[in-house]
């Protein structure tokens, strides 16, 4: 929906909320998609969001609730009666009801949970079980599965009388015991013989993930093997639920915002829920952090101070390499971050990103040394060009260095690299940068006295 659209549907929501007659706007909001509905409750002040949600059936409002966003869902349920969001609850996918239970507080999630359906409520617990970010918690535990001695027509009864209507769905074949031993593709299920036994025509090369996989690493699995849905296994090998592409588009957007807010020293949830307090409190300790490293780099210049009276001249350079070689490490880190996010670095093999890195480091490095040494040379001597010229060259490539080998390091240690990159090897290269300048500068002088 454009934004003049979603504008036009805001008017019509506010139309109808002032007691307006007029039929357009009944059927405007009616035929609206779900996420444009929940995209014009965030413009709303909570009462209007409130009497807005109880024009909609449960159905519809079981629709609409899992499009808020984290904030907007919060205020929302917690100003609607307990029974109301139990009956929205009902018509709600498990793994949609189980995250707005999970944004709810404890006690007024037990509440509310007590009031919905028992089976449904169980189906709903048993996925907040699971980790948070897991593939437990994220999969839904509808699927359509049949017993491996099955006929193709009975499998065909089968889904006909359980697959949901809206839902993307494949056909999964089990044993006795319930572990998942196959696939068929529906396709093939329709063109078989209706007497054909299902495990005659299954795929047994079936890829599957754990319960307790990370939800960054399930969405690296859909990607790698192109899959519409994948099913998830117990510690048994047990079918008990699916994660569809959608499913994993979700994922992709969250794990990228996560990781860029990350390497910010924040969260995206500054955004929606955090105080201005909250958000310093949250910032400061890598605010803090970096600037005791910056201190030492001040501690290193006061050390200079000999060679800094001798050529002022080299304050000048100073930011120059600071700053390209601090960018150099930045897009460094930004690089391999997002490369073990999404599996293209392998700490296996973490000999390659670095080779390929230092191959770059010195290309980047060789150019800016040329270019900022014959800017040195115009302003003083081919002595002090040398000076400056290698310590753009020796910086950017230190930079590069420690901003693929830092992110890797983190991974290995069990840290999240997004968080520990970015800060710390800006703050560092900083202080290399400037200790092997002026080392160089020092060294220079006394050889030519």
């Amino acid at each position: 929906m454009s934004d003049q659209d979603q504008e036009r549907l805001l008017e019509s929501a506010r139309r109808l909320l002032e007691g307006g007659k007029d039929g357009r706007d009944d059927q405007a909001f009616e035929a609206a998609h779900p996420s444009d509905l929940a995209a014009i409750m965030h413009h709303l002040p909570l009462p209007q969001q409130v009497a807005l949600f109880r024009r909609l059936s449960p159905e519809r409002a079981g629709e609409v609730l899992p499009s808020l966003d984290d904030t907007t869902l919060l205020e929302l349920v917690q100003a609607l009666d307990e029974v109301e969001v139990s009956r929205i609850l009902d018509e709600m996918p498990p793994e949609h009801a189980a995250n707005v239970v999970n944004e709810l507080p404890p006690d007024e999630a037990e509440k509310i949970l007590e009031l919905v359906k028992e089976e449904h409520s169980e189906d709903i617990q048993e996925l907040l079980d699971y980790p948070e970010h897991s593939a437990g918690r994220l999969m839904s535990p509808d699927f359509v599965a049949v017993r491996e001695d099955a006929t193709v027509e009975g499998a065909i009864k089968h889904i006909r009388g359980s697959i949901a209507s809206e839902r993307a769905f494949e056909l999964y074949v089990v044993d006795s015991h319930k572990h998942l031993v196959g696939t068929v593709p529906l396709r093939r299920l329709l063109i078989a013989d209706p007497s054909t036994a299902v495990l005659a025509i299954r795929d047994d090369n079936v890829v599957s993930v754990p319960t307790s996989m990370d939800q960054e690493e399930v969405a690296r699995v859909v990607a790698k093997y192109d899959l519409v849905a994948v099913p998830v296994v117990d510690a048994q090998h047990r079918l008990v639920g699916t994660i569809t592409a959608d499913d994993v588009v979700d994922i992709i957007g969250q794990e990228a915002t996560e990781d860029i807010f990350r390497m910010a020293g924040s969260d995206a949830a500054e955004l929606e829920r955090r105080s201005p307090r909250q958000i310093a409190l949250m910032r400061l300790p890598w605010v803090l952090t970096t600037l005791l490293i910056e201190l030492l780099a001040g501690v290193v210049i006061h050390l200079f101070d000999q060679t800094l009276g001798k050529v002022i001249l080299l304050a000048s350079f100073m930011p120059v390499i600071q700053a390209i070689s601090g960018n150099t490490g930045l897009q460094s880190v930004t690089m391999v971050v997002r490369g073990l996010a999404t599996g293209q670095v392998q700490l296996s093999r973490w000999w390659e990103p670095l080779r390929r890195q230092v191959q770059t480091s010195s290309i980047l490095g060789g150019v800016c040394a040329v270019v900022v040494g014959a800017v040195a040379w115009m302003w003083h001597s081919a002595a002090f060009a040398f000076v400056v010229a290698v310590s753009m060259f020796v910086s950017v490539n230190l930079s590069g260095f420690a901003g693929t080998t830092i992110p890797m390091l983190s991974k290995r240690l069990g840290f999240d690299p997004a968080i520990t990159a970015g800060p710390f090897e800006t703050a560092l290269q900083d202080v290399f940068g400037v200790t092997i300048f002026l080392s160089l500068a020092t060294a220079l002088l006394r050889w030519i006295s």
